[in-house]
């Protein structure tokens, strides 16, 4: 094997086969890879907010985050592995992951107990809303596959938002 070849392989572009057309597959990767940049920014956040809760509710607060953390990371490589399915390609750092991400970051030293939970709920609640649009890009190009996954995501971040809506309502 000569450098000529290695270099020339790195250069390739990594074109898996699909039966999607082109500009399908570039709609639908590029959606995807935009919600993968957002799973990763509301999973960090949530890790975030479970590694410096505080407070009276700290077990159980801290216990569902974990929950909720797992969650929302199970669901990376699923999406990662659909956009390289469908012939695109995906993130490949940490600054990609920020030019793309619309859930904001929290880098404050300190965000009491409910404000925590707050955030984490209206960010499900975005969450919610940018899965749907990418369900809308699936759907466009009848990628059937990609849709039936995001279907599942939708109730999983619909049932985190639930819990989170539930905790943070003001008692009566």
């Amino acid at each position: 094997m000569n450098a000529k070849s290695a270099k020339e392989r790195r250069r390739a572009p990594l074109a898996t086969p699909s039966d999607l057309q082109s500009n399908a597959t570039s709609d639908i990767a590029a959606a995807l890879t935009a919600l993968l940049a957002d799973m990763f920014a509301i999973y960090l956040k949530t890790k975030n907010f479970h590694w410096h809760m505080s407070g009276p509710n700290f077990r159980d607060y801290h216990l569902l985050l974990d929950e909720h953390g797992d969650q929302i990371f199970a669901t990376t490589d699923a999406i990662a592995e659909r956009a390289r399915k469908v012939g695109g390609t995906t993130l490949h750092s940490i600054g990609h992951i920020s030019r793309l991400q619309r859930i904001l970051d929290n880098d404050a030293d300190y965000v009491t107990p409910e404000d925590m939970l707050a955030e984490l709920r209206d960010d499900n609640k975005q969450l919610i809303t940018l899965l749907r649009e990418t369900h809308a890009v699936c759907e466009e190009h009848n990628d059937v596959a990609t849709t039936s996954l995001i279907e599942v995501w939708i109730d999983e971040a619909e049932r985190r938002h639930w819990f989170l809506f539930e905790i943070t309502r003001a008692a009566r």
